[in-house]
């Protein structure tokens, strides 16, 4: 039997650098098919879709709401040859109800040890329109090593440079943020791997620069505290979500390999301010993800914010346009009052406005996005900042012995982006 599993192309947001990670869903979902099914996987991002190659069912790895378009149209088309299509993933989570107009079958929730009976299914012609796991999460113990033998690996390289891998220690998030839809997803009780499972899947991957894509690291201070002591021996080099601003895990965080943080800033306050400054001393650098078009946002705030971005010295900033995805806090609020313009999820990329702005114009809210991103960076490119975070971590790898002669192309990269 053979699966095929596609991973569908998605606009990418405006003014930020393209380049291309791994992708971290369908390499988990690859790793709960059973061994005796033959995978071939196209991630349509870097590649094309093979129409003509014979499989007994396609599977649609689904991650983003921009991006659930794209995997109807392709599902349309496999249908019409006669092809059996499955949707999964957290796209497909968010809309199972229009997703099932365009599948044979949808699968709902984490597929650890609930795919096989699919499998079956597929194999006595008994496919279900709908496999609903939602809220009845696994055992954290079948979360094994992703399955990266799918990917064609030197597809993923940007000028020569190995990206990235994306790896979790963690599912659910017990905070339940306005944006954000993981608490319908993956539940509001944090759900820890077994640190030794962890650390087992880090020694087998041939990457010294990895992603921890969990929601946050920082929702067990003994937890995460365990987690970065046992990350010390591999000394990998890692970028993550937020982690405890605390002076213990921030110490062990840096010593752990901790490479650059995402971290959410919302105000122009001395709390962000000292926050991004305590990592910085410890020689960990910050991106900024910036949501632009809160309730308390104008023209002026905005181009405040972004003064105070610089005067911080970010090393990086990522802006988004609010987005009221489907299940998340914000979109319920903003459909009580009415502020949603238009459900056409393909241009939910968090570069558009698809709501009414309180204290802005549509068309003032997008400009002052395009601002946000020009502004910061009007004197350094982000593709040259991306360049000098990759020449942090090789010193940092020059030093603990780790450096393994990356092709970094600094002459062209930073001729072309300055």
């Amino acid at each position: 039997m053979k699966i095929k599993i596609i991973y569908p192309s998605w606009p990418k947001l405006n003014r930020q650098t393209e380049f291309h990670l791994p992708p971290h869903g369908p390499v988990c979902f690859a790793a709960a098919i059973p061994d005796d099914v033959e995978i071939s996987f196209y991630d349509e991002n870097i590649q094309p879709v093979d129409f003509d190659e014979k499989a007994d069912i396609v599977a649609f790895s689904v991650m983003l709401t921009c991006q659930i378009p794209r995997a109807w149209e392709l599902a349309d088309r496999f249908r019409k040859q006669g092809v059996p299509v499955i949707f999964g993933g957290i796209g497909t989570m968010l809309h199972s109800e229009e997703t099932m107009l365009h599948a044979d079958a949808v699968f709902l929730g984490e597929a650890e040890g609930r795919f096989e009976e699919v499998i079956n299914d597929v194999r006595n012609n008994k496919l279900k329109k709908v496999y609903n796991y939602l809220n009845d999460f696994p055992d954290m113990n079948l979360i094994g090593p992703a399955r990266r033998s799918i990917l064609n690996r030197k597809l993923y390289n940007y000028r020569g440079v190995q990206m990235v891998d994306l790896v979790h220690a963690s599912r659910g998030c017990r905070f339940n943020c306005f944006p954000c839809c993981t608490p319908f997803l993956g539940g509001r009780k944090f759900r820890a791997r077994a640190i030794d499972a962890v650390v087992r899947e880090l020694e087998q991957l041939d990457n010294n620069r990895l992603f921890f894509v969990d929601n946050s690291l920082a929702q067990d201070d003994e937890w995460e505290k365990e987690l970065f002591r046992a990350l010390i021996p591999l000394k990998k080099k890692w970028i993550s979500h937020p982690i405890k601003d605390d002076d213990e895990i921030l110490d062990l965080a840096a010593e752990a390999g901790c490479w650059y943080v995402y971290q959410a800033v919302f105000d122009t306050s001395d709390h962000i301010r000292r926050r991004v400054k305590r990592l910085k001393e410890r020689g960990i650098g910050v991106e900024g993800t910036i949501i632009l078009g809160m309730d308390d946002h104008d023209e002026d705030y905005i181009k405040r914010l972004v003064d105070f971005l610089l005067e911080i010295e970010l090393d990086l900033a990522e802006f988004t346009i609010l987005t009221p995805f489907p299940h998340t806090p914000i979109r319920a609020d903003l459909e009580k009052q009415k502020r949603i313009l238009h459900n056409d999820w393909l241009h939910y990329t968090g570069a558009e406005v698809v709501f009414q702005p309180a204290k802005m114009s549509v068309d003032a809210l997008q400009k002052m996005f395009f601002y946000a991103w020009d502004t910061f960076y009007r004197d350094c490119s982000q593709n040259l900042q991306m360049a000098k975070l990759f020449l942090k971590v090789i010193e940092k790898e020059k030093a603990d012995g780790t450096y393994k002669g990356s092709r970094l192309r600094r002459g062209r990269w930073s001729l072309k982006d300055k």
